[in-house]
Order: structure tokens, then sequence, then C-alpha cells
């Protein structure tokens, strides 16, 4: 079993409040491209968010389009030979791992590096991504459902999961299309160990009412009464409780939850390598980041001189998380969830 630890996320907390801004390295290169094509990730309004901030700041068109980590991958690997996508923006870090593997990703070693807080857990060692976000994954009960089953009690463990009055009530995405549901898989496997955690996740299986194809959409389900329990990155869940008023309450499990760090990434042979590179550095600056909550992503900000929307998200029991092992591992995992417990097919 991992180790587990409760003061690293409250350590990273107070570093990302107090740490002193690195200022952002401003880019010699004279650039020539007018447009960047982006494969972007996380909920659609940051995605739009930044598309717009950057194209105001820098005057360069940006296409984007949005997908889950899992879709993503897929299609740079579809589209290897003829790249469509300059930039890859968000999403777990373990599926860069699979995408380094894969040979999709470019190495770049950008000069805004040095503002990243951990230097070893936030960037590869070979500069084929840099994380710009992390956030923990969490459980979104229904508040409603709660009151018509006075018995029960909102989940705060893997194990409560598996209860009987959560059978076909608990909602997740599939980790064939969803960074999520995989860092969910990957985090019982890290916590149980290889034979008992597919045991678990036979009887997880079990209790699945529906699967999603993004991530995020089981929060929105879930408050809107579709099931009583979404596992989900907390942020989101914040995002449904606040901007949508969801009837939602976070839990978050004992025995440890697992947490994403997401990542960014330059896709090989872009098209329009210049815009890709400054995407890149002006992602890893404070400015960029902090732009997360504007656009209702609660995430919390991997370069200093960024103040924390929501430091309680991270005050959690955070297991020892081994990307490098979940991505290595991503397709061998997936597979075997989806052929012997949930196939991929009807997801909402």
């Amino acid at each position: 079993m991992k180790i587990r630890h409760y003061l690293f996320a409250i350590l990273v907390a107070v570093a990302l409040v107090l740490s002193a801004c690195q200022p952002a390295a401003e880019s010699t290169e004279e650039i020539k491209d007018t447009e960047l094509n982006v494969l972007c990730t996380p909920q659609e309004e940051w995605c739009q968010g930044m598309k717009q901030e950057f194209e105001a700041k820098y005057g360069i068109t940006v296409n984007y389009v949005r997908m889950s980590s899992g879709e993503a991958l897929a299609r740079l690997q579809a589209e290897k030979d003829n790249p469509q996508f300059d930039v890859w923006w968000g999403g777990p870090i373990d599926t860069y791992v699979a995408g380094k593997e894969a040979g999709v990703l470019e190495p770049y070693d950008s000069p805004n590096m040095k503002n990243l807080l951990n230097q070893t857990l936030y960037k590869d060692a070979e500069n084929y991504w840099a994380g710009i976000y992390m956030g923990s994954l969490g459980f979104a009960t229904n508040k409603d459902w709660l009151a018509a089953h006075p018995d029960a009690k909102a989940p705060e463990s893997w194990e409560d999961l598996l209860k009987p009055e959560f059978t076909g009530q608990v909602m997740v995405a599939h980790p064939s299309t969803s960074g999520t549901s995989y860092t969910a898989i990957a985090t019982v496997l890290q916590i149980y160990g290889e034979e008992a955690g597919w045991e678990y996740l036979q009887k997880y299986a079990g209790q699945i009412a529906q699967y999603t194809k993004s991530g995020a959409a089981p929060a929105k389900f879930v408050g809107q009464g579709e099931a009583a329990v979404g596992i989900v990155f907390s942020h989101d869940i914040v995002n449904e409780i606040e901007n949508n008023q969801m009837p939602l309450v976070l839990t978050f499990p004992k025995e440890g939850t697992g947490y994403e760090i997401g990542g960014m990434a330059i896709v090989k042979g872009a098209k329009h390598p210049q815009a890709a590179r400054l995407w890149f550095d002006w992602a890893l600056t404070a400015e960029a980041q902090a732009l997360g909550p504007i656009y209702k992503a609660y995430q919390a900000p991997t370069v200093g001189g960024v103040e924390l929307s929501h430091p309680e998200l991270l005050q959690v029991n955070l297991i020892d998380y081994d990307f490098q092992w979940a991505g290595t591992n991503k397709k061998a995992i997936v597979d075997r969830y989806t052929n012997e417990l949930a196939s991929a097919e009807n997801l909402k």
C-alpha cells in the first residue's frame, strides 16, 4: 500500500500563497504564427476564457476543441502522422505520461519552468510536459437524496461506496474517456494493492448507475437528482455548488484520495510551433494561472504568486499518488476495466 500523508497538501497550499512569483520570461523569438490550435481538456468556460485572454494579449487567433483526456490522447494518436493540434492543455498528467510513451508529444524547456513550485512533481524530467494546476478527488452527494433517506450518510470512505443503499446510485465517468475516472481507479489500486484493488473494483462497478463521457459531468447529474453520489474532482463539485446552486455535499475518502496534476504539452509535429511555445510560456505565469477562478475553475495553481481560491480542497488526506506508474499502466488498466467490468457503450 502506498504511504499516505496529510501534511503534503497543507504544505503545498502554504507554499502557493507565500511563494514569491518568479518574473515571467519574455521570449525574444519573433512570432510569425498567426493562429494556434489547442486541444483543451478542462471545462468549456476555462477553455473559452484562456482563448480570449491569449488572443487579447498576443493577437494570435486560437482555435480549440474541448475533449476529455482519454478522447484527447486517442485523437492525438490517430492524427500522429498529420497532427491537427499544436498544444494539448489540461487533463491529468498520467495521460501525458502515456502520450509521451506513445510518441505524440514534443519536449520543450520553457524559460518559465523555473516558476513551478515543485521542480520534480510538476514537470517531466525530459520536459515533455509541465503541470498547470492541481486538484483532489472527492465525492458529491445529493442533499435531497440524503433527506429522503435519513438512515444514509454521505460516503466518507471508498468502502462506503459499496454499501447497499448506494447500489445503482453511484455515477462516474468511464475510464476510457475520462482522466477523472481513471484517477479514481488508479487511486483504488494504489491504496488496496493489485489483487485486493481489482476485487474492490468488481464490487464498485456493480454500484454504478450510469457512466458518463466527461469526468466533471457526474457532479451536474447528481445535483439534478439522477443518482445519489458522484465521483468527481473536488473543484468541479465546488463549481456546481457555487455557480449552479446544485444541492450537493462534498466529502473525501478517509483512507486517502488521489489527485491530479493537470498537464500541458506541445504536440509533436505542431504546425504552429512558435505560437505553441508562446502559449506554453504564458501558461506558466502567475498572470495566466490566476485566471482560473474567473472562469469557474478552482484548481490550485502550480506557480508561485497566485492566491488559492479554495485551499481547503487540498487540506485532505492525499495518497502518495504514483503518476509514472499510472501513466505507464493506463492502457492495460483501462482495457481490463472495460473488457471485464464495464463496457464503454451508451455513455451519458
